[in-house]
């Protein structure tokens, strides 16, 4: 069935910056055309990391100096321009006085780097977290509980405990990510004086579901969003960092408490939807987008299936609470 039309589409040259809206773009076997083939590398810990650990970045934009060439990827990557908080450019063409204006902005050694060859897997290894690291990352406090990451594959969680990305984009955990009109709609009904502005959740694809109100994608999940051209299997909903309700100058965007804990009070801090690639294909700000249903199992299997899910949460609970302070 047909839920809605495509509304934007956005795609992110470097990980935790500002993006660029797109009115149409090819999906491939790996995400968004050229999604996210740059992230900032912390140059004292060794490893690519976030604007859920240096919130500055959330003031830099990015934009590709010139329309990558269809083949873009991990080891493969298009040059781009970062612009500052003060106004400033600086490209990729010059990276050592990018490096050094990104270190002055937030205060330490910090470098661009371009998307690593899927062979070079000790390029996207991360390092052990611990409680407190993940407290910060989701702005909680000492006493609160840490999130509940259950809706991740247990598969997913062991590859993100090793490495910073998934292999072979700078995602957090998913290639793509969707956000609804309802969603929205129904996030601002609950906080009128919230700033729900879907910016501050860089999706890829955002849908517009014309009257429908309330957290509509959340009852897509396992099915497939299809497109004329191309299709995406829903994989889990989008749990929220802290991320949105920082300040984000290069949209004009002030911070917000008050995103995160309405959507934590009234969607367990879900929102959003992460997608795998089930079709490469083009999409076109306008398309139509219809609803496949999963295949339903029968009743053993449904049984065996829930006990299974509940033996995964009661096992990454565990492991939450062995995690080093």
């Amino acid at each position: 069935m047909t839920v809605g039309t495509i509304s934007q589409l956005w795609r992110y040259p470097v990980k935790s910056m500002g993006g660029e809206q797109l009115t149409e773009t090819v999906v491939d076997k790996r995400a968004f055309h050229a999604d996210r083939l740059w992230a900032v590398r912390d140059l004292e810990l060794g490893v690519v990391t976030t604007a859920r650990r240096l919130p500055l970045l959330l003031g830099c934009s990015a934009r590709f100096l010139a329309e990558p060439p269809q083949g873009v990827g991990p080891g493969d990557i298009a040059d781009v321009a970062v612009t500052f908080p003060d106004g400033s450019e600086v490209t990729t063409h010059d990276r050592e006085q990018l490096n050094a204006k990104l270190s002055e902005l937030i205060g330490s050694a910090v470098a661009l780097v371009p998307l690593p060859p899927i062979t070079d897997k000790s390029a996207y290894r991360t390092f052990l977290t611990s409680k407190r690291d993940i407290r910060r990352q989701f702005d909680l406090g000492d006493d609160d509980d840490l999130p509940d990451l259950s809706m991740f594959p247990v598969r997913k969680l062991a590859e993100l405990a090793v490495y910073a990305t998934p292999i072979g984009i700078f995602a957090d955990a998913y290639p793509i990510h969707v956000i609804t009109s309802s969603s929205l709609a129904a996030m601002a009904e609950h906080e009128p004086n919230g700033d729900f502005d879907v910016r501050r959740f860089r999706p890829n694809i955002v849908i517009d579901t014309g009257d429908v109100r309330g957290l509509l994608e959340q009852a897509w999940l396992g099915g497939v969003l299809r497109s004329p051209d191309a299709a995406i299997r829903v994989e889990i909903p989008t749990i929220r960092c802290s991320m949105p309700l920082r300040e984000q100058p290069q949209y004009g965007l002030g911070s917000d408490p008050s995103v995160v804990r309405t959507i934590s009070r009234h969607a367990d801090r879900c929102f959003g939807i992460y997608a795998d690639v089930e079709q490469a294909g083009t999409l076109h700000t306008g398309d139509p987008i219809a609803y496949e249903p999963p295949v339903r199992h029968g009743t053993i299997e449904s049984t065996v299936g829930r006990f299974a899910d509940r033996l995964k949460r009661n096992a990454i609970r565990a492991g939450s609470r062995i995690l080093p302070a």
